[in-house]
């Protein structure tokens, strides 16, 4: 796994809504998440889901804008299903918890 410096990183933003904070307790920054429902076309309706917010820094703007991939990246060995997207333009111009 690449050692990624934090400094490049995106910037964890704390999602519309927010409902909870997870991993504080073991050792991450915090994540805050908007716990939702939604209709999922293999789990059915209401299925649970979890939202969270990320800002992109201006030098990885510029690597979106030049057609470069977004990477996710799971912790552990299992992959959840996951979907990607872009939000809406926040109104708050500091993305910071």
């Amino acid at each position: 796994m690449a050692n990624v410096p934090e400094a490049i990183l995106m910037i964890v933003g704390v999602v519309e809504g927010a409902t909870r904070i997870i991993g504080k307790s073991q050792g991450y920054i915090g994540l805050p998440l908007r716990d939702e429902l939604v209709d999922c076309t293999v789990n059915g309706e209401r299925t649970p889901a979890m939202v969270s917010a990320w800002f992109p820094m201006p030098d990885e703007l510029a690597r979106l804008n030049a057609s470069a991939p977004v990477h996710l990246r799971i912790l552990g060995e299992a992959h959840p299903p996951v979907a990607v997207e872009v939000g809406e333009v926040p109104a708050d111009s500091d993305p910071t918890p």
